[in-house]
């Protein structure tokens, strides 16, 4: 797969977004507003999270990636974030076998470094064992951020460009696009935000350029199939000009690249 960017050129759209990318928010307020503990409703995400990957699989969905940790979720008491790792372990232990047997390869995308060894080894095992797998490509972003990713991209694009003695030439978007924590998969095309909040809260930054974006009062746990098929008939509604007008998609009119080597 080669990460195409929306600014160089117009990507191929279709009926079903083929990267949908998801900000599951809502655990700790579904629980309170049942009167359980915050951590109730994590392990009620996690029944969402099985449930989502299994209905994005069966629609059609290519990519499915998944905001699970945040770099700022750090902040959070440290009872939370405790039972957030031990979560993430089980979930890890559990889970990928069967996503294994349902040919769903899975991928982690953010600073690992900051997690215990067990976590990383379990991560690095996960990936290795589904890496073949041709169906959905599950991705949980776990200590990520949107401005991490970009630095970093910047940080190995730069060292690249040392060793090659190019530091002096323009950056070329295909150049930086491909240290992206997320070069593997194509933009979002869908964006979907649970929880009632409307905002993107540092969840990449770079590849959301032209998601469609769709925001939904419901906490994550409550989020099912049927709330995913509502997400995906209002993706459905928007037109999708990337710069063009309306005229020009209806004659299905796609230009030139903007540019093959765009540079900033």
């Amino acid at each position: 797969m080669t990460y195409t960017s929306s600014t160089v050129r117009v990507p191929e759209t279709a009926a079903v977004p083929r990267h949908v990318a998801v900000i599951m928010d809502g655990n700790g307020r579904w629980a309170t507003a049942r009167r359980l503990p915050r951590v109730a409703g994590h392990t009620k995400g996690v029944d969402a999270v099985r449930a989502i990957v299994e209905a994005c699989a069966r629609r059609g969905v290519e990519y499915l990636t998944l905001f699970a940790f945040s770099s700022e979720n750090w902040r959070r008491p440290n009872e939370e974030v405790s039972f957030l790792m031990r979560l993430f372990v089980t979930a890890l232990e559990r889970e990928v076998g069967k996503m294994h047997a349902n040919g769903i390869r899975m991928r982690v995308v953010g600073d690992l470094s900051m997690f215990e060894p067990r976590i990383q080894e379990l991560v690095k095992r996960a990936e290795a064992k589904t890496a073949k797998n041709r169906g959905l490509t599950l991705t949980i972003a776990a200590n990520y951020g949107g401005r991490w990713d970009i630095l970093q991209a910047i940080t190995k694009l730069n060292a690249e460009r040392a060793a090659t003695g190019q530091l002096d030439e323009p950056i070329e978007e295909a150049a930086f696009a491909r240290h992206l924590a997320m070069a593997y998969a194509p933009e979002p095309d869908l964006f979907i935000r649970t929880g009632g909040e409307q905002r993107i809260s540092n969840f990449l930054l770079w590849q959301l350029a032209y998601a469609e974006l769709y925001f939904t009062d419901l906490f994550w746990p409550d989020f099912d199939a049927a709330a995913l098929d509502a997400a995906i008939a209002s993706y459905q509604t928007r037109e999708r000009r990337f710069g063009r007008t309306s005229a020009q998609v209806e004659e299905n009119v796609v230009p030139r690249d903007a540019a093959d080597s765009l540079s900033y």
